[in-house]
């Protein structure tokens, strides 16, 4: 942190709130509509950040999802807003379509009593007809993507001479995802004398020089670690061989009685397929990835909201403003890339003072990423032991006969079934197998592949040791590779990333665009203008000149697509940081010739870039990618 940048920094720390929201010099609507929503006492970083907003002061706010930043931006909002004056008066920059519902429908709430306020969410997938119209109207707060502000800032059907309060929330996503220009351009053409909030997960460099050219003597009020950690959440990880991930993941449901229930993994492929082994085995479960339409998320979110369905199987990006109370457990499937993911997921258990849970599926190759998460929480996860056949037999036969007790002691009609017993003896049925068989259907469980075996993946450990080292312990002939980056409930072929049948779709395919080409974060496929995205990071258009020498650890890729094709570095960056699910920084050096590039990525990810953008295509280009000769 940049001393000269900052006037005022207040470190919030855990514990017993000592403030109201009456305390707060809030308006009698605000308090009216928190005190209906059930709240008594700001969280920290409410208590922390409303006031200085409300003094007209540019704030930075360091916190996480799940620690009421939407509240702590949006109540001082909507407390300065004048309803007479029928025009935007606060633009709030979401990275994804899901946050910018998610904070339009909490900022909705805040002001239900506030008479007269109007808010409109716009964002790529969504009609824009149906937005321009709505702008038309008179809206006083707009949530929006970068992509589709910029839409209408163009289509001058948003103006923001009157904006007086500027938001980014979750700056430190935006600008993973290469919207840096796109932020920067709307910051610029927005009136000198504004507030400028921001909110961020981190504060890295491209945040400090966003907050250096745009906020005048920003407080800074920084959420400590251990509230991040969520200290009343039961951490626990589990070693399971890559195919047995479906079933440890039913055994846990049944084992700890989850009735709501997140599930995490890293690519949307895994998403259908998690989805389709749980209905299967007779749960409500539903999936949430980028290739649903926008009208296909809103049915899956309210289903999952009103109990419906109670399994929701998501990608971190389709997640993201996932904000839906008593969810009981979050699952990892698979283990997150970025730590920040592994907080950000966790944190949507737990919440209100409640405890939760989350549970980490845990592959031979995942073990790394395990330990770098405990590194950078600083908090331990225990090691658990996965629930046997056996003790999920005996849990169900428990839970059945408390049912059948019940419905004994409380029912008045059962002499209607009386016959039933002696129709199935005239069959030529016992008691004992009528019994059972009745038994069977209601608990709902049999014998599978798994049921006497050792899922966990030690024992596959000590027999590679043995037999000389296999690195896939656990494989059958060709099956089941588990690769560095993910596992497989399914006998593909062996690729080492592990979870694909011939070309994985990855995290991506680009088809999260909407009708008018938007880019699969919602907004629409905009190429950077790039003046000096990436502090560090040179770029080559020279095709005179060879490519420059290659990074250490990197490993460069040839790209099919090159400065005829218009293509900028912004395209690149986004496409793959976007597509394979790793930050836009990890990139290295791209070099722009006429009819192709070169871009170095890390190494490690290498293969996976490739598999997952072979096919793609940048800026409506279909691309080919392979690691260059």
């Amino acid at each position: 942190m940049t001393p000269e940048i900052i006037e005022q920094e207040i470190i919030v720390t855990p514990g017993i709130p000592q403030r109201t929201f009456a305390d707060l010099n809030l308006s009698d609507e605000i308090l009216q509509a928190v005190t209906e929503m059930g709240f008594v006492h700001p969280s920290p970083i409410q208590a922390e950040a409303i006031p200085p907003i409300l003094a007209g002061r540019d704030v930075i706010g360091q916190a996480q999802t799940g620690t009421g930043k939407t509240a702590a931006f949006g109540i001082p909002a909507i407390n300065m807003i004048d309803v007479a004056e029928r025009h935007p008066q606060v633009l709030i920059l979401c990275p994804t379509r899901e946050l910018a519902v998610q904070v339009s429908e909490e900022i909705r709430k805040l002001s239900k009593f506030k008479r007269g306020i109007r808010i409109e969410a716009i964002y790529g997938g969504d009609s824009i007809d149906r937005q321009i119209k709505s702008l038309k109207t008179g809206v006083h707060i707009v949530i929006g993507t970068p992509g589709r502000v910029m839409d209408h800032m163009e289509r001058r059907t948003l103006k923001l001479d009157n904006v007086r309060m500027m938001i980014l929330d979750e700056a430190d996503e935006m600008l993973d995802m290469g919207f840096r220009d796109d932020i920067e351009s709307i910051l610029e053409d927005m009136p000198e004398e504004r507030q400028t909030i921001l909110f961020s997960a981190t504060m890295s460099k491209p945040i400090m020089t966003i907050t250096q050219r745009f906020q005048k003597e920003p407080v800074l009020v920084k959420v400590v670690r251990n509230e991040l950690t969520a200290q009343n959440i039961e951490q626990v990880f589990f070693e399971v061989k890559p195919k047995a991930k479906v079933e440890v993941m039913c055994r846990l449901i049944d084992m700890h009685n989850l009735n709501l229930l997140l599930v995490f993994c890293n690519q949307k492929k895994r998403v259908d397929e998690i989805v389709e082994d749980l209905q299967v085995r007779g749960y409500q479960a539903e999936g949430l990835h980028g290739d649903l339409r926008q009208a296909q998320r809103n049915n899956v979110m309210s289903k999952f909201r009103s109990g419906v369905t109670n399994i929701l199987v998501a990608t971190d990006v389709a997640a993201r403003g996932i904000d839906v109370d008593n969810v009981d457990a979050v699952i990892n499937y698979d283990i997150p890339l970025d730590e920040e993911y592994y907080v950000h997921r966790i944190g949507r258990t737990g919440r209100a003072g409640k405890s939760g849970k989350a549970f980490s599926l845990v592959g031979k190759d995942e073990k790394y990423r395990l330990r770098e998460i405990q590194n950078y929480t600083k908090v331990r996860i225990e090691k658990g032991v996965i629930p046997s056949f056996e003790d999920i037999v005996g849990l169900r036969k428990a839970r059945f006969i408390e049912q059948v007790k019940q419905s004994i002691e409380t029912s008045t009609d059962l002499n209607l079934y009386d016959d039933l017993l002696t129709a199935l003896h005239h069959s030529g049925f016992t008691t004992e197998q009528i019994v059972s068989a009745l038994v069977k259907r209601g608990m709902g469980i049999e014998k599978n592949e798994f049921s006497d075996q050792n899922l966990g993946h030690d024992n596959d450990d000590r027999r590679e040791r043995k037999e000389g080292g296999s690195r896939f312990g656990d494989r059958g002939g060709r099956g089941e590779s588990t690769g560095r980056f993910g596992d497989r409930s399914r006998g593909e072929s062996g690729s080492r990333f592990g979870d694909r049948g011939g070309r994985s779709e990855g995290p991506g395919r680009f088809s999260e665009r909407g009708t008018r080409g938007e880019s699969r974060f919602g907004d629409r496929e905009r190429p950077p203008r790039f003046g000096g995205r990436e502090e560090g990071r040179k770029f080559e258009r020279d095709d005179s000149r060879a490519p420059r020498e290659q990074e250490a650890n990197m490993t460069r890729l040839f790209v099919s697509v090159g400065r005829r094709d218009f293509i900028r570095p912004g395209d690149i960056v986004g496409a793959i940081a976007g597509e394979a699910n790793i930050p836009g920084s990890s990139i290295g050096h791209i070099d722009i010739f006429d009819k192709h590039t070169y871009v170095d990525v890390p190494r490690d990810v290498a293969n996976r870039v490739v598999d997952v953008m072979e096919g793609n295509t940048i800026k409506g280009k279909r691309v080919q990618i392979e690691v260059a000769r």
